[in-house]
């Protein structure tokens, strides 16, 4: 279906993963509610999340433990008010997911948990084995459906710019590619559901649309992002030449999966008490650290000790997946390498996703509420968007002031002639200088080189920076269509990667500590001082508190 020239709704959701779904569907009860895909309303890093949704549900488990677990794993950096609302929440969310047809894995009759990297329980529900994600957007969709034709979704609407009218966030502007002209969309109460930010970095585990695009509209807006120095990557991507790097969950570990260095010893012992099962930034730099000793491009993921019928059984997508490029699981050893996966900092938002702009709200991996500190704890952000996309759906119910009358005519922002060999150049300058590893002499050449990027970046027009950015980086849409020049929809995407590379870039120059997933050679220890969350605004100015 295709936007019309000016499309009104009652709520505007930008993403359809699990946050966006599950606020959609609070909202589609009341009034009406358009969502927006920017590919396929399957395409989301929801779609592909294989280890599960944590929640304290089992027998052996509490609530309290899953908290103390989330905690630790922040590395002092969560707000213990999100973490509280997320746990304590977390179960009745579940529940409700199960009563709308949500079919988790069992043990008889009994949910089936497993453990991953530093829970001290076995509190993971999991789904057709890997692909818990599929299984919980699946029913979401379900349930959207059942709230009838007050929910409408539109795929392939890339969103351009949010629209602004004084101070106050009143709807988008959209890029439909089925028609291939640019749309407004008016609505009362707009939220960001987007997802992530991977693919600024050469490797990542994300989905191609993961290019940050809700934390770009938002800054340009004039919004406050949050800890945008803290992007988790998972240790254990596949590293084959010519395959995606396809994530191996930390399921396996939990499991009894162990990783071997190029001279095939285990090492994780010597970098962490839990070994494999350490939280993930430990387990990266360990893994970076032994590709820099043996000096080779990979580890191993070592599963040959296992069942194979186990393993194609609790795995059956990671195996399958594996077997295409002639891998099994249950004879052969993986090749893997960290790839960038998760934000934990995005639009700073507080625990109804209200953003620092009236009428904008944010929830899942876009935003930042600070439950999950420095450090996500794996199969946290399922239940994230599940818990905080449910209250800012109830936030924005309870809020939403009546549509705009009138909207400004959608304008074509200028975007460089080769947005893909720009795409190209700045995830390998990201890679290189804002990875797993950084320090301030790294940080200060990045800046420089998006500095001059944002100048001229590859033929883009000065000016990518600030709330009124837009007004010289435009010109008339018309004549402007699919096939002439470059891309449309990777221009857009190229603009937002640039800027959300200069915010990881500004706040990882500022926090001049190690904590969590941001790791500073020049800087090893925590600080305390810096037990504070920084926040990014208009002229990438950095303030902690």
């Amino acid at each position: 279906m295709a936007l019309s020239p000016v499309t009104t709704a009652d709520f505007l959701v930008i993403g359809c993963g699990v946050a966006g779904l599950r606020a959609a569907v609070e909202l589609g009860s009341v009034g009406r509610v358009t969502v927006l895909a920017k590919d396929r309303l399957s395409e989301s890093a929801s779609e592909y999340a294989q280890g599960g949704v944590a929640v304290a549900l089992s027998d052996e488990d509490q609530v309290g433990l899953h908290r103390d677990d989330t905690l630790r794993a922040g590395d002092e950096l969560c707000s213990k008010q999100a973490v509280d609302v997320l746990v304590g929440e977390g179960p009745r969310y579940i529940q409700e997911l199960i009563q709308w047809g949500t079919q988790f894995d069992r043990a008889g009759s009994k949910l089936a948990f497993t453990r991953e990297g530093a829970h001290s329980r076995s509190r993971v529900l999991h789904a057709q084995g890997d692909s818990t994600g599929r299984e919980i957007t699946r029913a979401l969709f379900a349930r959207a459906a059942a709230v009838g034709e007050h929910i409408v979704f539109h795929s392939f609407a890339s969103t351009v710019d949010l629209v602004v009218d004084g101070d106050r966030v009143c709807g988008a502007v959209v890029y439909d590619e089925q028609e291939q002209a640019l749309k407004s969309i008016l609505a009362g109460g707009v939220l960001l559901a987007t997802g992530g930010l991977g693919h600024v970095y050469a490797d990542s585990t994300n989905p191609e649309v993961a290019t940050g695009d809700g934390a770009a509209i938002a800054y340009r807006a004039g919004a406050q992002l949050s800890d945008m120095e803290f992007v988790q990557f998972h240790p254990t991507a596949l590293y084959l030449k010519g395959a995606p790097r396809f994530l191996l969950s930390e399921a396996l570990r939990g499991e009894g999966a162990v990783l071997r260095n190029a001279d095939m010893a285990r090492f994780m012992s010597h970098y962490h008490s839990q070994a494999e099962l350490a939280p993930r930034d430990i387990v990266s730099r360990a893994i970076v650290s032994e590709m820099q000793r043996t000096g080779a491009e990979f580890v191993f993921l070592d599963l040959t000790h296992l069942d194979a019928e186990f393993l194609q059984k609790r795995f059956p997508r990671i195996y399958n997946t594996c077997l295409q490029y002639n891998i099994d699981l249950a004879t052969e050893m993986v090749p893997v390498r960290p790839a960038a996966h998760y934000a934990m900092g995005g639009v700073a938002t507080d625990l109804e996703g209200r953003t620092s702009l009236a009428g904008l709200y944010a929830a899942g991996e876009v935003a930042c509420t600070g439950v999950h500190g420095a450090n996500r704890l794996a199969s946290n952000s399922l239940l994230e968007g599940l818990v905080f996309g449910a209250r800012a759906g109830k936030a924005m119910l309870a809020e939403s002031p009546p549509r705009p009358r009138a909207c400004p005519e959608p304008r074509m922002p200028v975007c460089a002639p080769d947005p893909e060999g720009g795409c190209r150049q700045l995830r390998q300058l990201m890679s290189k200088h804002a990875g797993i590893i950084r320090s301030g002499k790294q940080l200060r050449e990045l800046a420089e080189q998006l500095a001059r990027w944002s100048a001229e970046p590859l033929g883009m027009a000065a000016g990518a920076h600030g709330a009124g950015a837009q007004k010289c980086l435009v010109h008339k849409a018309a004549g402007q269509r699919a096939g002439e020049g470059p891309p449309i929809r990777q221009a857009f995407e190229f603009r937002n990667m640039l800027i959300v590379s200069e915010l990881i870039a500004q706040s990882a120059a500022a926090r001049e500590e190690s904590r969590g997933a941001h790791y500073r050679s020049d800087f090893p220890f925590k600080v305390d001082r810096f037990q504070k969350h920084s926040y990014i605004g208009p002229g990438m100015k950095v303030s902690f508190r």
